[in-house]
């Protein structure tokens, strides 16, 4: 505490209302690791403060997610710590179904969000001992400045904090149809007859066209390289589930190449549609480069049966059309740009140490939660709703040991002063 008092007296903290020490961590992010972390460390009986920069938690899948998405997951492996999924939900629950799960988690853990605050900026102060979070707050006309002080920051934003736009000749400057980012997709329904082209083939870009095709639109998808595709289940059981058995057991080349005998069994060969796959493995190549895997839900049969056509990389972009690499050309009504999303944390946080330029920690899984100066990365790991819920589980614990420690020595403390004062009286 001699610290803040310290801090609390230099001139950059004159203007003390909108200074806030939290007696805890501070958590940037209210989406699922966000959420994990702030439960664990209630459970643990730490304070803590969840800062939000939209209007409700979980905004990538309350704003950002089409209408027919759901979990790409079983839902055992992607429930949140400390509360299953409801045993009436299904497998692979909806949209709606895992909003109403965190909102239920959040509920039961009395985890209460500020949302509307925007961080600028996050720096550890070397004189004090503790993280300044400078934030904007969005909800007001005219917004206001703040201030959060504490001992320990959690970054919880996630790897999908911001989208990504790639720069395509004539995209922006000839093309007059419609370009939305797969993050402003809904439904098919508007495109019903309309040409639209999908650029990107993960598992945006097969889903936003499947649900083209199913709307009777005429899409088509851009795989400019390479794409494992493998089938969510194989003879009833979740693909995911039957490689990380089978890791446990067998080495990764043999893990991979029984994936993909299977896959061929049940997918077929589908170079034949345009869609090649990497010479590494699925499973490798997601150890190696954190790419995952495409798991098909009916996107590969609307591409046999020619309601989804495959073309190549795309060239430029004009008026109302598209040229490809292989110089064939196709009218376009929309375009959709299923090209993902990356880490923001390089533009707010002001730290070398453990996270990297691309905003991903430098650490591999699974010791890439912890950094210096009680600095925690929560949902970073390239391994889903289950890699966010360890990290949250080992943060938590992490801080809960030491704040049981200083809450001992003060209540020793606190004791000898008591009976410092008795003897005085």
């Amino acid at each position: 505490m001699d610290n803040m008092f310290r801090l609390m007296g230099s001139e950059e903290f004159s203007d003390r209302r909108r200074c806030i020490w939290v007696n805890g961590p501070v958590i940037i992010g209210a989406g699922p690791s966000g959420l994990a972390t702030a439960a664990c460390l209630h459970e643990q009986g730490v304070p803590f403060v969840v800062l939000e920069r939209a209007d409700c938690i979980a905004s990538l899948w309350q704003r950002r997610t089409y209408d027919r998405i759901k979990l790409h997951l079983p839902k055992n492996v992607c429930q949140l710590p400390k509360m299953p999924f409801p045993e009436n939900y299904p497998e692979y629950p909806t949209k709606r179904q895992f909003i109403d799960y965190l909102e239920s988690y959040a509920n039961r853990f009395d985890i209460s969000p500020q949302f509307n605050e925007c961080v600028q900026s996050a720096r550890y102060d070397e004189v004090s001992g503790l993280w300044r979070i400078k934030t904007t707050t969005t909800s007001s006309i005219a917004g206001s400045e703040m201030e959060y002080i504490c001992r320990w920051l959690v970054v919880a934003t996630g790897e999908n904090a911001e989208r990504v736009v790639p720069e395509i000749d004539g995209l922006t400057t000839k093309f007059e149809g419609e370009v939305i980012h797969s993050c402003e997709y809904k439904s098919g329904e508007k495109y019903r007859g309309k040409s639209v082209l999908v650029v990107g083939c993960g598992n945006s870009g097969m889903e936003v066209s499947l649900d083209l095709a199913n709307h009777n639109a005429n899409p088509s998808m851009v795989v400019r390289s390479s794409v494992h595709v493998l089938p969510r289940e194989i003879f009833g059981k979740a693909t995911f589930e039957i490689s990380m058995m089978l890791m446990k057991w067998l080495p990764l080349w043999l893990v991979d190449k029984l994936l993909l005998i299977l896959a061929w069994l049940i997918l077929g060969n589908l170079t034949k549609y345009g869609v090649k796959r990497p010479n590494m493995g699925p499973m490798e190549l997601k150890v190696v480069t954190g790419k995952t895997p495409v798991l098909d839900i009916g996107a590969i049969e609307k591409i046999k049966s020619g309601d989804v056509d495959v073309v190549p990389g795309i060239k430029r972009f004009y008026r109302n059309h598209v040229e490809f690499v292989d110089g064939q050309r196709l009218n376009l009504d929309a375009v959709v740009l299923a090209t993902g999303y990356r880490s923001n944390v390089p533009s707010w946080l002001q730290e070398n140490d453990l996270f990297s330029k691309n905003g991903f920690p430098k650490s591999a899984f699974p010791n890439a939660w912890k950094g210096k100066s009680g600095l925690y990365a929560a949902g970073f790991t390239r391994k889903g709703l289950a890699g966010a819920s360890a990290d949250a589980v080992d943060i938590a614990q992490d801080i809960g040991n030491v704040w049981r420690e200083d809450s001992k020595i003060h209540k020793m403390r606190s004791r000898v002063v008591y009976r410092r004062c008795i003897s005085l009286a």
